[in-house]
C-alpha cells in the first residue's frame, strides 16, 4: 500500500510541476507577441519532454543529490513514509502556488519537505549545514545572477543595437556597385541575384534595402532573425528545465523496486507533460503580462541567461531553481528598462520565502501520519 501511495505522491508532484514551471520559459515569446498562448504552450510541452529524455544521459548527479543524501540520515532516505512526505508536501505546496498564479520552485519545495520530514522524524539532532553549504546557497545566488547577467546583456545590447534600428525593421544587405542580374526577392525580406560584379554590405532599414531591389544580391531581415533566435532560445529553456526537474523528482521513486531510473524519469516526465498540457494558464499571465512589459529583444536577452545558467548547473549538478532564474531574468529585464511591476515582483519574493517552510510544515504532517 505504501509503495502505490508513493507512485501517485510522486505522480501529483509531477502534475503540479508540470502546471506551475511547464510555462516558464516561453512566457516572454506569449508576452511579447510573438507566439499565441497556444503555441507557445505545445513548444514548451515539445522542448521540455526533449530535454526530460536527455536527463536520462546527462543529470544522473542530480537523481543522486536529490534522493535525499546529505539531507538526512540515510536509515531515513530510505524509509516510504519519508519519500511519501517529501513527494506529498513539495506537491501541495507547489499546486497551492499554481492555484493563485505564483511561480515558485519545486526545487525550494522538495528541500522544504525533506527538512520538515527530517526534523519529525530525527527531532534537534536533525543537521543545517548540508542543506544550507550544499542546497540553499545554490538556490539564494541563481536569482542573483539571473538579474545581474540579463539586466547586463540587456544593456549591453541597447547600446550596440538602437531603439530606431528595432523600431525600423532592420536589414543587413549585400549589393553591387553596378548591375547584377536579379533573382527576386522572397516573403521573408530575402533576396538573390544570379551573378555578380563588385559588392558592398550595408546594414540598413528594410524600406531602405527594398528601393534598391534592382542590385541587392542577398539580404536578410534582423528583426526575423531576433525572432526566430527567441523562439530557439525559449526552446533552450524548456530543454534546460526538463534536463533539471526531471531528475530531482524521479529520484523519489527509487523506493519502487520494480521501477528502474529510466523508467521512474519517463513516467515523471509524462505526468510533467499532462499538468503542463491541462493547467498553466495562470502562471502563464503571471509571467508574460504582470512582472513587466517585455519586448522582442528583452526577451531573447532573458531567455539566453535563463538557458545558459540552468544547463550549466546541471552539467555541475548544482541544483538551481529554473524559476528563479528565469524570473529573476525577467526581474533583471524590468529593472533596466525601468517598467518592473514591483506589486507583482515583491509578492512572487513573498511567495519564494513562504515555499520552504510551507513545504516543510505539510511534510512534516504527513511523515507523522505516514510513520504511524
Amino acid at each position: 500500500m505504501l509503495i502505490g501511495l508513493l507512485f501517485v505522491s510522486v505522480c501529483f508532484l509531477a502534475f503540479a510541476n508540470g502546471a506551475n514551471d511547464n510555462f516558464k520559459g516561453v512566457a516572454s515569446l506569449f508576452g511579447s507577441g510573438i507566439l499565441n498562448y497556444r503555441l507557445a504552450l505545445a513548444w514548451a510541452t515539445a522542448t521540455t519532454l526533449a530535454g526530460s529524455v536527455a536527463a536520462l544521459f546527462l543529470a544522473q548527479t542530480l537523481l543522486i543529490k536529490f534522493s535525499g543524501k546529505g539531507l538526512a540520515p540515510d536509515e531515513l532516505i530510505h524509509t516510504l513514509p519519508f519519500m511519501i512526505a517529501v513527494a506529498g508536501g513539495a506537491g501541495l505546496t507547489v499546486i497551492l502556488a499554481t492555484r493563485f498564479g505564483f511561480p515558485i520552485s519545486t526545487t525550494h519545495s522538495l528541500l522544504g519537505a525533506m527538512a520538515g520530514s527530517t526534523l519529525v522524524a530525527t527531532g534537534p539532532s536533525f543537521n543545517l549545514a548540508p542543506l544550507l553549504d550544499n542546497f540553499v546557497l545554490p538556490l539564494l545566488l541563481s536569482p542573483i545572477a539571473a538579474i545581474f547577467l540579463a539586466g547586463l546583456l540587456y544593456w549591453l545590447g541597447r547600446r550596440y543595437l538602437t531603439a530606431q534600428a528595432a523600431a525600423d525593421a532592420f536589414c543587413v544587405c549585400v549589393d553591387t556597385a553596378g548591375d547584377a542580374d536579379f533573382a527576386g526577392i522572397g516573403p521573408q525580406g530575402i533576396a538573390a541575384a544570379k551573378s555578380m560584379s563588385a559588392t558592398s554590405i550595408n546594414l540598413d532599414s528594410a524600406e531602405a534595402c527594398g528601393q534598391q531591389q534592382h542590385k541587392v544580391l542577398f539580404g536578410f531581415n534582423l528583426s526575423h532573425l531576433a525572432d526566430s533566435l527567441h523562439v530557439c532560445s525559449a526552446g533552450a529553456v524548456c530543454f534546460a528545465r526538463g534536463l533539471n526537474d526531471t531528475p530531482k523528482i524521479a529520484a523519489l521513486l527509487l523506493m519502487v523496486p520494480t521501477m528502474s531510473q529510466q523508467n521512474g524519469m519517463l513516467t515523471v516526465a509524462l505526468v510533467m507533460m499532462t499538468g503542463g498540457l491541462l493547467n498553466a494558464r495562470r502562471v502563464a499571465e503571471t509571467m508574460s503580462h504582470k512582472i513587466t512589459r517585455i519586448s522582442h529583444g528583452q526577451g531573447l536577452a532573458a531567455n539566453l541567461v535563463t538557458a545558459g545558467l540552468v544547463i550549466f548547473a546541471s552539467k555541475l549538478g548544482m541544483p538551481v531553481s529554473t524559476t528563479h532564474v528565469s524570473v529573476g531574468s525577467l526581474f533583471g529585464i524590468g529593472w533596466v528598462n525601468h517598467n518592473a511591476n514591483k506589486s507583482v515582483i515583491a509578492s512572487i519574493a513573498l511567495s519564494w520565502l513562504l515555499t520552504l517552510p510551507c513545504a516543510a510544515a505539510c511534510a512534516a504532517g504527513i511523515y507523522y501520519f505516514a510513520a504511524h
